[in-house]
């Protein structure tokens, strides 16, 4: 068998046209001995060899025609089947007219019993040979089991026998009315069943193949399977199967989305376009993980221009590309302005709201990564606290209609200087929000206020993966902390959404859903790359978790109100809270306080104004601010 894998395609044909003819002969002879049952004068008699001699060469031309030839064997479907019974019908046919032509004698059930047997002896050796040969060539392919009977997971069947990686040796299917049926030959089994094809298969990958399934049904799915300890990959769309784009090799990992099964809301269009659809829309911190995906939001929105104001020269660079990109692929005549500046500018950001005729400005440039603003405590204060303030005072002054500023859940009851820095910009916007409400068209000035988001530069989520890749450890900072996760497309529409409906002042806060403990997500992730967490009880184990403590100013809880003073609106995922705030002579007189004590780097008296500020600031560590504990041991 393994000779004939090696011949060519031409010889390959030849030994199947010779196979036919000895499938015509024993079909033949065959019908005539089951009708008959002595055949020996038949054979004896030359006439009835030339019938079956031109039944030979009329049939093999049928065949032929037919392109059952050019057909490789180990692709064979089911058509080629029906292809043969036709054949047989016609050749059944011709023995008829043979039979008459030469006056042989021909009993009348035995060109139905000849038929049967040339479907059975043709049609059953190609099935026998293409079982065979695909048997072969997955005797050294890694076994896997497809979750979902459906479209995507009969389709990703004949996918992977077109090559030699994997073999599939069972369906997973949650719909009772395929219990126990066969699919392209292979069974389907109950959800109940997997652990036993796991360990009875050696299975070390499960590939998850149904795309149209809602996030929740995924994550109830995959936390079954995390539990086997198999690698998960997943069928990322329907369509790219159908069509021929999808290749094995894009099977990808589980997503952390999918792992987190928060279902999306489909948004309101009426508050996606609100603020944006024909106007002039700035994004401050446009190259940012949520000020980029805010821009991309705006551009499928169709605003008349989208100014993109950012001071990393490279992440400026980046979105301009990718938004000038996203306008020509929608073919939509929007006109982006890509400027470098600082949001500590105030001079800067009205010429720019100005110059540009600013009527929406969505405000996202901030320092959030909470070490780094607990080690730079000056400039954290400068760019979140001053910059955030300087660019309202510049949007009233430009006559923008409305300010959004992406606020964190770490401005809630405060215990590092990031988060403190967020609620002071927050107190700093219902300063001049209560200002502008006294004025005919003054600025609508509102803040969103959501948790981390997954994929935002300094992510848990892409760390974790990274180390795993790298064989561990995985390090989490305390086992009992959670944290509140959504994702950047979903946030960003929330956002738009949020801001939308403000109407001055207002402090939304977003459905985060259930918070997660992140020492299990690590776990999971792990479990889902088919690895085992190494461990006292399991010191055979791949990968460690290593447990790093908190770090400067970090909370085990996260919280997303100070309060209890909360309104539903019109969105089910958007809240709006009733906070306390500052007059704007307050506020701009505990600024100048700041801004003195920066000027001179007090940071004694800093930490304390912050402390003094109604901003419920408690730290849990002193002042981290690395110069400063420099200069101190100097």
């Amino acid at each position: 068998m393994r000779f004939l894998f090696t011949l060519s395609r031409p010889v390959k044909r030849v030994v199947g046209v010779l196979s036919d003819a000895l499938a015509i002969t024993a079909a033949f002879w065959g019908a005539y001995y089951t009708r008959m049952g002595d055949i020996s004068e038949y054979v004896a008699d030359p006439e009835y060899w030339f019938l079956l001699a031109a039944l030979i060469v009329a049939t093999i031309a049928i065949i032929v025609r037919s392109g059952l030839y050019r057909a490789i064997l180990r692709y064979m479907s089911t058509a080629a089947i029906v292809s043969v019974s036709a054949t047989a019908a016609v050749s059944a046919l011709l023995v008829v007219l043979l039979a008459h032509y030469l006056q042989v004698f021909l009993p009348r059930s035995v060109p139905f019993i000849y038929a049967s047997y040339f479907v059975i002896f043709s049609g059953g050796s190609r099935l026998l040979m293409k079982h065979y040969i695909n048997s072969a060539l997955s005797s050294d392919s890694e076994p896997v089991i497809i979750y979902g009977a459906g479209s995507a997971g009969r389709q990703l069947v004949n996918l992977i026998r077109q090559g030699k990686e994997y073999k599939v040796v069972a369906f997973i299917d949650d719909d009772k009315s395929l219990k126990k049926t066969t699919i392209h030959g292979i069974t389907v089994f109950r959800r109940s069943k997997l652990k036993s094809l796991v360990e009875k298969h050696s299975v070390a990958k499960v590939l998850l193949a149904i795309p149209s399934a809602s996030r929740g049904q995924r994550r109830d799915i995959i936390e079954r399977l995390t539990e086997l300890q198999v690698e998960v990959l997943t069928v990322p769309n329907l369509d790219d199967i159908i069509n021929g784009s999808f290749q094995l090799d894009q099977l990808k990992e589980v997503t952390v989305e999918d792992l987190l099964g928060r279902d999306t809301v489909e948004p309101n269009q009426e508050l996606l376009e609100k603020n944006i659809t024909g106007k002039v829309v700035m994004v401050t911190g446009a190259g940012g993980s949520i000020g980029s995906e805010l821009c991309r939001q705006i551009i499928s929105n169709r605003p008349q221009a989208l100014v993109l104001f950012e001071l990393s020269e490279f992440g400026l660079y980046q979105i301009d590309r990718e938004v000038n990109q996203l306008v020509n692929d929608l073919g939509l005549e929007i006109t982006v302005f890509p400027i470098l500046g600082s949001v500590q500018n105030s001079e800067r950001l009205k010429s720019v709201m100005s110059s540009f005729k600013v009527q929406t400005v969505y405000h996202a440039a901030a320092y959030k990564h909470v070490p780094l603003v607990e080690y730079n405590v000056i400039e954290g204060v400068e760019n979140n606290i001053f910059g955030t303030f300087r660019t309202a005072q510049a949007a009233v002054a430009s006559k923008v209609e409305s300010f959004v500023l992406i606020s964190t859940d770490k401005a809630v009851r405060p215990t590092n200087v990031m988060g403190t820095t967020k609620r002071m910009a927050e107190l700093g916007l219902q300063a001049l929000a209560e200002q502008e409400e006294l004025k005919e068209n003054g600025t609508r000035f509102c803040m969103v206020r959501f948790g981390n988001v997954l994929g935002s530069s300094g992510s848990v989520i892409p760390l974790f993966k990274k180390q795993i890749a790298m064989g561990g450890p995985v390090t989490v900072t305390h086992p009992d902390i959670i944290r509140y996760f959504m994702t950047i497309p979903e946030a960003a529409q929330l956002v738009i959404q949020a801001g939308a409906m403000g109407k001055g002042g207002d402090v939304f806060v977003l459905d985060m859903g259930e918070p997660v403990k992140i020492a299990e997500l690590a776990i999971n992730l792990i479990h889902l790359s088919g690895l085992e967490i190494k461990d006292e009880s399991n010191p055979e184990g791949e990968i460690e978790i290593h447990y790093s403590g908190l770090r400067p100013g970090e909370k085990l809880f996260e919280e997303l109100l100070i309060g209890d003073n909360v309104s539903q609106t019109e969105h089910q995922r958007i809240l709006t809270a009733n906070e306390s705030y500052l007059s704007v002579e307050d506020y701009q007189e505990l600024l100048q306080q700041i801004d003195d004590a920066c000027h001179i780097t007090a940071h004694e008296q800093i930490r304390q104004l912050l402390l003094d500020a109604p901003t419920g600031f408690a730290p849990t560590d002193g002042i981290g601010d690395l110069v400063w504990n420099a200069s101190q041991r100097a």
